[in-house]
């Protein structure tokens, strides 16, 4: 039987969420770890809306648009974490 793509999804995100339990005891950086986690937010934040959202049959407009504004709140939290970071 072959997994369908809802599957798929479903078994990256529970990797992924698994993987960001990982990260912090393992990344003795502060600066890489917050990147590392955002980035995996980022992923999980781009699956979703593609596949549980349906937003993979739509137009390629909205899902450009859709994955910039993901990855432009993960820049944001990234830049914030790392202002805090830094002071």
């Amino acid at each position: 039987m072959i997994p369908d793509r809802i599957d798929i999804t479903w078994l990256m995100l529970t990797g992924l969420a698994l993987a960001t339990l990982l990260i912090p005891p393992l990344v003795a950086r502060p600066l890489l770890g917050n990147a590392l986690l955002l980035i995996f937010a980022g992923l999980k934040g781009r699956r979703l809306v593609l596949d549980f959202l349906d937003l993979r049959a739509a137009p390629p407009l909205w899902r450009g648009l859709v994955s910039a504004w993901v990855f432009v709140v993960v820049l944001f939290a990234w830049l914030a974490s790392s202002i805090v970071a830094l002071v």
